[in-house]
């Protein structure tokens, strides 16, 4: 038989659950610095996961092989222009899979002819090649994209936002713009395009159109390609030549796809610095939690001295408010690993994101609570652990 005082793990559990039970609202509110810290760590993990998806998902659907040529400005050669011939060119290029070709009509466009001709709108009249929406990876909301084969009457279709501006709800009936002292018939809307964001302020009609409606002289100001994944390099160093093979220099080539994946960057860069606040606001709950804890032990120095008298050992004494500082900061953690992870899910469902809580958050936000609260109960607990029994029975 041995004289020697054990403390059991479930006791100690229980010890420390007392200590915090007794003292409820001041456990819960040193708690909430802990929540607030973890809640702000997951939900900026699992919202930069949420977009980051989305953002692969559209780069997936959309295709990063998109390239845009337009006229530019050459070193002392002024504002340039692209060739008559620049879409024929240019869609010999071998992997050149598709070429849509954009002009521009000057003319303005209105819901009636009684419109006052300074209330535009911010709209603007294009020339396009039937091939344009699938080029663009595009979709039609309503109706029909132009085609080839002339139509019976003058007809455009008109981009997600002109649509709204104009008022067009559908194609059905008799939808149609008074475009330049000319009536002309809707025939489609179309889905927003997130590479062409332009063209959704625009109304567009066929180069045949325009060219016997109005003064359009056939000069695309911009030509959209879709060119074999493994071969875009080669396609965007030939381009300029190809474009225009007089002045190459006066032609720019550009990737949509590269906004979106700078814009991935700069979410990243982002992420780490809110992830930086989560964790200053996570020390501030630890602090939070080692003040709470000393004042407990100050006001406990009775039962301090009780627990000493009646055989436990300063171990047990450590262990005690060692526990206590850890349950705080695991039921914090928890709360917030759950509050940051409905935050998510929230802001993912408003934005139409799928949500996803990557397991490092969950699992790195419970273990840094953990270690925040050891660290923070440490002093409290060697603190209480070193008082002697008669001192603390005296000061009580």
């Amino acid at each position: 038989m041995t004289d020697r005082s054990i403390l059991r793990p479930r006791d100690a559990f229980r010890v420390s659950l007392v200590g915090l039970k007794t003292r409820t609202t001041r456990a819960i509110l040193s708690a909430l610095g802990i929540t607030i810290g973890i809640a702000s760590m997951v939900a900026v993990l699992g919202l930069s996961e949420s977009s980051k998806s989305d953002l692969i998902s559209s780069l997936d659907r959309l295709g990063t092989n998109l390239l845009v040529v337009e006229a530019g400005g050459g070193i002392g050669f002024g504002s340039g222009t692209l060739a008559e011939t620049a879409e024929t060119m240019v869609s010999r290029i071998g992997p050149a899979e598709s070429v849509a070709a954009v002009g521009s009509v000057d003319a303005n466009v209105f819901r009636t002819d009684l419109v006052p001709s300074s209330r535009s709108g911010g709209l603007s009249v294009k020339v396009a090649s039937p091939a344009l929406l699938e080029t663009l990876g595009g979709e039609m909301s309503e109706g029909r994209f132009i085609a080839d084969a002339p139509d019976p009457l003058p007809v455009v279709v008109v981009g997600s936002v002109a649509a709204d501006r104009l008022g067009i709800a559908g194609v059905e009936g008799s939808a149609s713009l008074w475009v330049e002292d000319q009536w002309f018939g809707v025939i489609g809307i179309m889905e927003p395009l997130e590479l062409a964001a332009d063209l959704d302020r625009s109304v567009l009609m066929t180069e045949a159109t325009a060219e016997a409606l109005f003064d359009y002289e056939g000069i695309p100001e911009s030509l959209y390609i879709r060119a074999s994944p493994e071969y875009i390099d080669d396609v965007i160093n030939v381009l300029p030549a190809t474009a225009d093979p007089e002045n190459p220099d006066q032609v720019l080539v550009a990737r949509p796809t590269d906004a979106l994946e700078a814009r991935a960057a700069a979410e990243g860069a982002f992420t780490a610095l809110f992830l930086g606040l989560g964790l200053v606001a996570l020390v501030v709950g630890g602090v939070g939690v080692a003040n709470v804890m000393v004042i407990s032990v100050l006001e406990r120095r009775g039962e301090i001295g009780l627990r000493r008298a009646l055989g436990a050992t300063r171990r047990h004494v450590a262990v005690q408010f060692l526990g206590e500082a850890l349950l705080l900061a695991s039921v914090g953690g928890l709360a917030g690993v759950a509050l940051g992870a409905g935050v998510t899910a929230v802001y993912s469902a408003t934005r139409g994101w799928a949500t996803l809580v990557p397991g490092i958050a969950i699992w790195g936000g419970l273990v840094a609570s953990l270690l925040i609260g050891g660290v923070a109960g440490l002093y409290p607990a060697r603190r209480a652990a070193r008082m002697a029994p008669t001192e603390a029975l005296r000061a009580s």
